[in-house]
């Protein structure tokens, strides 16, 4: 989750997502809320929605993903 966390927030979002696909187990709730929240930060709604959504499918408890793909929206304008 750290590795996801800085190339995240360093904008790198296309090896976050290459880093998904190269690890030989699923990321978890935590990894793809950290994807979330890097989206946020960039306006990359698309795939947000995609992280929110696999997020929710492993944690549906946890309300943070729901508010991270608002603010996303939010984010780009897309109320």
């Amino acid at each position: 989750v750290c590795m996801i966390d800085l190339l995240g927030r360093a904008g790198q979002l296309d090896k976050v997502e290459a880093l998904f696909n190269g690890i030989p187990f699923e990321p978890d709730a935590a990894a793809w809320s950290s994807l979330l929240g890097a989206c946020r930060i960039y306006g990359d709604v698309d795939r947000g929605a995609h992280a929110a959504e696999c997020a929710c499918e492993l944690d549906p408890n946890n309300s943070s993903s729901y508010v991270l793909l608002s603010n996303c929206y939010a984010t780009v304008g897309m109320w």
